[in-house]
């Protein structure tokens, strides 16, 4: 599988750290206003590469944040 990596702008092999095992961290949605469908794409993209990198054969460790949402959103 090729990725783009972003700090040498150039498509590259992935390649694990530990063979067979794939770590993703993946920042999740900061609500500033009324949800959208571009909030569930994320979710979305995510799940589906974990999913394909599972069924390659790769052991998945997946985890995702959510912001808090804060006092000036929930005013808004």
């Amino acid at each position: 599988m090729r990725i783009h990596d972003t700090l040498t702008r150039k498509t590259v092999e992935l390649v694990p750290r530990e063979p067979g095992r794939i770590a993703m961290y993946v920042c999740g949605v900061t609500p500033y206003a009324s949800a959208h469908v571009g909030h569930a794409r994320t979710a979305v993209v995510y799940d589906l590469l974990k999913r394909y990198l599972r069924h390659a054969g790769y052991v998945v460790t997946h985890v995702s944040n959510y912001t808090d949402i804060d006092d000036k959103i929930i005013r808004r």
